[in-house]
């Protein structure tokens, strides 16, 4: 069950300890009713392990929990347990678990509001980006290895081709659009894929002008993920050097989301922003 983020696995492992608990019922207890080992309830509730679809039902069922909301919503939270493992765990330790956790919620989400400070977002670059900025970011990695993580980058740009694609709202900063990385030719291949994106229905792309000053987003770049139906399930993810951090709690996504609408509006209109792509895209190369 790795391919269910770990964030999912706790936050499912503590409502159900707290239904248990609720119910007047021990881990043993509950064992013993669904003629389980008491390990198997533990491993559950400290998210060490995820739970099928067929023993979540029954564990339900035993904690007495009729109400068809929040069944949906901890059958959410179980995630893709008996589709098999994502693409992503072919990849094994060649990417860490927390960029699995991150490509298991982006495979899931319906929606993301991404705010970006200084890359091209992952679901927007080129093969030439990608490759660029893997080398520059994680210096001295294997040949074999870097290969990976850009096959792995480019996987994941298949949730915009998808029958139901993830709806994509990008704010960019305009040091995105003038840092050379990987040189003029790559990035002016990749500021011409921004404005094939752009023009996506279901993509929709702002660029945050020098002219703007300071603004909110600048303590560093995040993404809000929105998943179908159900709003709780809805995060923000910050990304660090070594880790991501998820936030869940009501406030810090209202927040965020707050955040994102004032950036949103402070930004150059789309059209604007496909100007403003052209006309750098254009003077690349072209010398001072």
């Amino acid at each position: 069950m790795r391919h269910i983020p770990l964030v999912r696995r706790r936050r499912l492992g503590e409502e159900l300890r707290r239904l248990r608990r609720e119910a007047g019922l021990t881990s043993g207890e509950t064992a013993r009713l669904l003629g389980w080992h008491q390990s198997k309830v533990s491993r559950i509730e400290t998210g060490v392990s995820g739970v099928k679809g067929e023993d979540l039902t029954v564990l339900l069922d035993a904690l007495g929990l009729r109400d068809p909301h929040l069944r949906s919503l901890l059958s959410a939270l179980a995630g893709r347990a008996g589709e098999g493992p994502g693409w992503w765990e072919a990849y094994g330790g060649a990417i860490p678990q927390v960029y699995r956790d991150f490509i298991s919620l982006e495979s899931q989400a319906s929606t993301a509001h991404t705010l970006e400070t200084s890359v091209v977002p992952g679901l927007l670059q080129t093969p030439g980006y990608a490759r660029a900025m893997t080398r520059a970011a994680l210096d001295g990695l294997p040949a074999a290895t870097v290969d990976a993580l850009v096959e792995v980058r480019l996987a994941r740009q298949a949730v915009l081709r998808a029958t139901t694609p993830l709806r994509l709202h990008a704010v960019l900063d305009e040091a995105v659009l003038r840092r050379e990385v990987g040189g003029p030719e790559v990035m002016r291949e990749q500021l011409q894929r921004l404005a094939e994106l752009a023009r996506l229905p279901h993509v929709c792309l702002q660029v945050l002008p020098f002219a703007v000053g300071g603004y909110v987003g600048l303590a560093g770049p995040f993404v809000i993920f929105t998943f179908p139906n159900i709003a709780d399930l809805d995060l923000v993810v910050l990304d660090h050097l070594t880790n991501s951090l998820y936030l869940e709690r009501k406030e810090d996504l209202e927040a965020y989301r707050t955040a994102f609408r004032t950036m949103r509006g402070h930004a150059l209109s789309t059209a604007d922003s496909l100007d403003l792509i052209a006309r750098i895209g254009a003077g690349i190369g072209a010398g001072p």
